[in-house]
């Protein structure tokens, strides 16, 4: 149940050994046939979202009747397929969400070494005679205001 329809049917994979609780607007599966995960990575695709649309009730608040949730065709491919799809998928997930992550630290990271390095490139050693004032590189006597 949700206000929107894209968050109807949220797919939440429970590999652990331990019971769970949930509450009254969910649906508990347990199947021998599909990797948790792999049936949670197929409710996020596409042809789930049109099938999950089709099968729908509601304007304020929808929801999806386990019955009907059940209707829906998915793919079951072998479970070496299934393997393999999960680990392709799981290792796309925690690329986007280091990328995500680690963007704004990497930005802060280049930030600082730029400043470092504009810093060193920029101390030259000030030897006698080297310098000049800005009154001498600008010609400030010969401006005119």
């Amino acid at each position: 149940m949700s206000e929107n329809i894209e968050d109807v049917c949220t797919p939440l994979a429970w590999e652990g050994e331990q019971p769970v609780a949930i509450s009254g607007h969910s649906c508990a599966y347990a199947t021998k046939s599909i990797i948790p995960r792999h049936l949670a990575y197929l409710a996020t695709a596409q042809d789930f979202q049109i099938s999950k649309r089709k099968v729908a009730k509601g304007t304020k608040v929808i929801e999806v009747a386990p019955v009907d949730l059940s209707r829906v065709e998915i793919p079951v491919p072998c479970p070496a397929t299934q393997r393999k799809v999960v680990d392709i998928l799981d290792r796309f997930d925690t690329l986007t969400k280091s990328l995500t992550d680690g963007i704004p630290t990497e930005i802060e990271a280049r930030r600082q070494q730029y400043e470092y390095y504009g810093d060193r490139l920029l101390d030259f050693p000030r030897k006698a005679g080297a310098t000049r004032s800005m009154f001498w590189i600008l010609d400030i006597g010969s401006m005119s205001a």
